[in-house]
């Protein structure tokens, strides 16, 4: 019997423990997430670096969307028809419309968004990790079919985890549709994947 917890039930278990966060905590651990994504020694020097909407407890990047570059363009994911993500630049008050999950995106028309190829380096919200840079989403599927090219290649865009330190856990199951992380952030580290170290 395997000694990794199902995905359902870490699911529930790793939602709950992010939600419970106090404001004070989310503060903060914005604050440190930055930091740490700001010095991830793969940050682009220049292109368009997709983030995400913090939702249902998420570790929130506005922080980190606030100290970009100038030479950096911050996006938004979108759903699109094909059951894929797409991306469009966005900052703080540019209008946004509200997808059939309940979150905010660009009010732009997803056809003419741009696909996950076209980044830099995506910062992707996470259920779960482990040390080794696996992560647990939300088990829709629409990161790993967006990135699917990315399960063979080292091909651009890095990808970067972020989550609360509280979302560890010791080990994941990694699937054969998992698309593999090229680090995983935290409020407290950084952690690099094999590849990367």
């Amino acid at each position: 019997m395997s000694s990794i917890p199902d995905r359902a039930f870490l699911r529930r278990q790793l939602r709950q423990r992010r939600r419970d966060l106090p404001a004070t905590a989310r503060i903060a651990a914005a604050e440190a997430l930055s930091n740490h994504l700001l010095s991830l020694p793969f940050l682009p020097a220049s292109g368009l670096v997709a983030g995400y909407w913090a939702m249902d407890g998420e570790i929130g990047l506005h922080v980190f969307q606030l100290r970009l570059p100038a030479a950096l363009t911050y996006c938004l994911p979108l759903l699109h028809a094909d059951d894929t993500l797409r991306f469009a630049p966005w900052r703080a008050g540019d209008p946004l419309v509200t997808n059939r999950f309940g979150i905010p995106e660009p009010d732009i028309d997803p056809d003419a968004a741009l696909p996950a190829s076209e980044m830099a380096m995506l910062v992707l919200p996470l259920v779960g990790f482990d040390g080794r840079c696996n992560r647990l989403g939300m088990g829709g599927g629409w990161y790993d079919r967006s990135l699917a090219f990315r399960r063979d290649t080292s091909a651009p865009p890095w990808l970067v985890g972020a989550g609360f330190d509280v979302q560890r856990v010791e080990a994941l199951q990694h699937e054969a549709w998992d698309v593999p992380l090229d680090a995983v952030c935290s409020e407290v580290a950084t952690h690099l994947a094999e590849h990367i170290a």
